[in-house]
């Protein structure tokens, strides 16, 4: 089994545990029980206050419940606000970062080369783990404050426990952050493996099609050049040598007339 293989079922695996960890963050925002509390009465009868970021729900021991959404979102303390924003966010970014990973994937051969699914993969990892973060950083606040005002022995009100959604929402952001996590190591180091070798290879220009090369310029040789006369200097070495001889042949027909005569 190759590298390639390995990282194939790597991705497949962790698009697995950050769906469910989507999934369980996003089930949380319609549970109810965020904090519960019993309150117990004189007669037979109990009843239960249980909330979220958006009601307040109170049941009896007969089965009936009742809710009621919160009036005003200015009435509410900064704190609750944060915590919606982080969660919605954390939604947001969890549903592209699925996106973006289902496009990086090598399983599924929607992206272009390998540096490019690489790096796709790498964005939708930071997506995830993101996403994580900001769904871990508003439950575990959450539960906190919930914790510090039970233990709080100058709280006068009515003090609640941890519901069942914070635990959801932290198991959720775990498998959020964990998925992100591997994704973002394995997808950037391919990445950046990828862009390292493309800066050492040697980059070759091809030379324009439509311009034409320019052309070499012709040089004459010294003995070529022309005279002012307008006659090259070659010819007229040529010329020259051709009358000596002529007429060196001449003076030797006069001298063998002369001696025959």
């Amino acid at each position: 089994m190759n590298y390639r293989t390995v990282v194939m079922y790597m991705e497949i695996g962790c698009f697995v545990v950050c769906v469910s960890g989507w999934i369980l963050v996003c089930s949380t925002m319609p549970t109810e029980i965020w904090t519960w509390s019993e309150v117990e009465s004189i007669v037979l009868t109990s009843s239960n206050y249980f909330s979220n970021l958006w009601k307040d729900c109170v049941s009896d021991s007969t089965g009936v419940s009742d809710c009621k959404g919160i009036p005003s979102m200015f009435g509410l303390n900064w704190d609750i606000h944060m915590c919606r924003a982080l969660i919605i966010i954390s939604i947001i970014l969890g549903f592209f970062g699925a996106i973006l990973v289902l496009v990086g994937m090598k399983c599924t051969k929607i992206g272009g080369s390998e540096v490019a699914n690489a790096r796709v993969t790498f964005a939708g990892g930071m997506n995830y783990l993101v996403s994580g973060l900001c769904s871990m950083i508003a439950f575990s606040y959450y539960g906190n404050k919930i914790r510090a005002e039970f233990q709080d022995p100058n709280f006068r009100a009515q003090k609640f426990e941890i519901g069942v959604a914070v635990y959801i929402g932290w198991g959720g952001s775990t498998l959020l952050v964990i998925g992100g996590l591997i994704y973002s190591v394995f997808a950037g180091k391919e990445a950046c493996q990828s862009s390292s070798k493309n800066k050492h290879m040697p980059v070759y220009k091809l030379p324009d099609a439509d311009v034409a090369p320019p052309a070499k310029p012709t040089y004459r040789p010294v003995s070529t050049a022309l005279t002012e006369g307008g006659e090259s200097r070659e010819s007229k070495t040529s010329r020259v040598s051709s009358e000596t001889r002529r007429s060196g042949s001449s003076s030797k027909t006069l001298s063998s007339l002369n001696a025959y005569v």
